[in-house]
């Protein structure tokens, strides 16, 4: 993923949430993800509740379920990451 795209979507979230979250923040928790992270529901689980945190924006849990489940069918491509992140933010 280009640099301008990833500081383009920080910039989209934190204006549509109304939050600032920062690049630093970001890379720390993404330093955490392994690739099996997205096949382990229990991993994927606790890493949806610390961008949640991290946003402080509750997400209910039919929403972290609706996650794991498109996560599970669609693998973590980036279309499929921009697909996620639209469902987080209507919810």
């Amino acid at each position: 993923m280009s640099r301008d795209f990833s500081k383009d979507a920080l910039n989209a979230i934190n204006k549509k949430a109304g939050k600032n979250i920062t690049e630093g923040a970001v890379k720390k928790l993404a330093s955490t993800v392994k690739p099996g992270t997205t096949q382990n529901e229990a991993q994927l689980r606790q890493l949806i509740k610390q961008v949640s945190a991290m946003a402080k924006v509750p997400v209910s849990e039919a929403t972290v379920q609706d996650i794991i489940n498109a996560v599970k069918k669609g693998g973590a491509n980036s279309g499929t990451m921009e697909s996620l992140m639209k469902m987080m933010m209507k919810k």
